[in-house]
């Protein structure tokens, strides 16, 4: 990156943004991928279904619940923490305090074995749910670094930096995992060093975030009780029905496809062990073919959803998550395979960030933290929907995982026609009075 005194050239970001905050941003994006692609993607969700529960056929049932408990905490919890954020100025010191409680509850995932199912279950909820609250804070300092224009090109740097991250920290797993394979040992001997390395791996990496990433800019405003900050929210999410009824649509569409993203993050691997027969490298392997796919899609896609519109991109992106839906649970082959798998990559990186520029776009500006964690609950709401409800296909069929993946590509489709019905120019309108009307009104959080 440039000199820390230096200005970002050209007009992506704010007045004052300096590429060296942009960058420690994008660092955000860069650490935390480390524990969803090692720990949630590849590594611990098959080892838990396959060595810590021994086949059992409630494990993959086990496992979405847990998760989808962990989501549901967030839902609930998020809108308050994201509107006391915004209130108390917070956003950096909530953003350390999840980032410490996640890589604490990683590390202690290498205390789980064979048989030892509670415990592992706790970790991974506790492990997820700080995760979900520091992914949503490090989304609430997108709108004061880049302008409207430009949120697509700036949310796709972070997210390709992101699977940049997630390609590395899984790249020196897989190098863990051969080393220990080849010395004759198994899974449980060699998962635990895995957890312990991705925690350090986080800590390390998120450093530059804490150094160099100020607060948001904006007046706080006295920090008023807690049932104040959750009446302010349900009226924050009344008013989207009013003022902001293209927001609301938006959310309703990101809550669908978000449902099916989540199910091919956290259950590829067992997918594609249960399925396709693969062992942990060619799982890892897998995994670093999809986590360069959606690199490339997040970091280039940006630029076209500049280009071309927020809508459409994201509607093409949609499009391409069903045909990889059809491609994955019909495939008999590997070649047919590796391509649904290539294809979820581009889709991947190209539908989050796409999602998370929408809001950026459309969300108040001087109540970004609020906004966003009304996305937050719409993505956490779908995070316990479809794990969930694969998982509970996946037991009433006594294990048929094509069957329920088959159903996963039913949370796109309704995405696709909730998008439909989204005005964009509409939304934006409405963002453009509200904030115009601020001064006059109660001035947010």
């Amino acid at each position: 990156m440039a000199d820390a005194g230096k200005q970002a050239s050209g007009s992506a970001l704010n007045p004052g943004v300096r590429r060296r905050e942009v960058w420690s941003w994008a660092m955000y994006d860069f650490a935390n991928s480390s524990y969803t692609t090692v720990v949630l993607t590849t590594v611990f969700n098959a080892y838990f279904v396959g060595v810590v529960a021994a086949g059992r056929a409630w494990g993959t049932l086990a496992l979405t619940a847990a998760l989808s408990l962990s989501y549901l905490v967030v839902m609930l919890a998020m809108p308050w923490l994201g509107a006391r954020a915004d209130a108390r100025a917070g956003h950096r010191r909530l953003l350390f305090s999840s980032t410490v409680g996640c890589v604490l509850a990683t590390a202690a995932l290498a205390s789980v074995g064979p048989g030892v199912i509670a415990w592992g279950l706790l970790c991974l909820a506790l492990s997820n749910a700080f995760y979900c609250v520091g992914e949503s804070t490090v989304a609430s300092f997108l709108p004061g670094l880049a302008r409207p224009e430009a949120m697509g090109r700036v949310s796709g740097w972070g997210w390709s930096f992101g699977y940049c991250g997630g390609m590395l920290a899984l790249g020196l797993s897989l190098w863990l995992v051969s080393t220990a394979e080849s010395q004759g040992l198994d899974a449980a001997r060699y998962v635990p060093r895995v957890m312990l390395f991705t925690a350090l791996f986080f800590a390390l990496a998120a450093v530059p975030s804490f150094l160099w990433l100020r607060e948001p800019t904006g007046v706080p405003t006295a920090q008023p009780a807690p049932r104040a900050l959750w009446a302010q929210l349900r009226h924050a999410w009344r008013e989207t029905r009013q003022d902001f009824p293209d927001f609301r649509r938006l959310l309703m569409c990101i809550a669908s496809y978000q449902a099916g993203i989540t199910v091919v993050i956290t259950l590829s691997a067992v997918y594609a062990t249960e399925v396709m027969g693969f062992g942990m490298r060619e799982t890892m392997l897998l995994v670093f073919l999809v986590n360069i796919g959606a690199a490339a899609g997040a970091f280039g896609f940006g630029y076209l959803q500049d280009r071309i519109g927020h809508k459409r991109a994201l509607a093409l992106t949609l499009l391409g998550w069903v045909l990889m839906v059809l491609l994955a649970a019909f495939a008999r082959s590997l070649a047919v395979f590796w391509s649904a798998a290539a294809l979820a990559g581009l889709c991947m990186g190209t539908s989050q960030s796409a999602g998370r520029a929408m809001v950026g776009v459309l969300a108040p500006a001087h109540r970004p933290a609020e906004f966003f964690a009304l996305w937050t609950f719409a993505v956490q709401l779908a995070a316990v929907v479809g794990p969930l409800t694969y998982g509970a296909l996946v037991w009433l069929t006594r294990g048929d995982h094509r069957l329920a993946l088959l159903a996963t590509g039913l949370f796109f489709v309704l995405g696709l026609v909730l998008l439909a019905r989204l005005d964009f120019v509409r939304g934006q309108r409405a963002r453009e009075r509200h904030v115009a009307a601020a001064p006059m009104s109660s001035g947010g959080v």
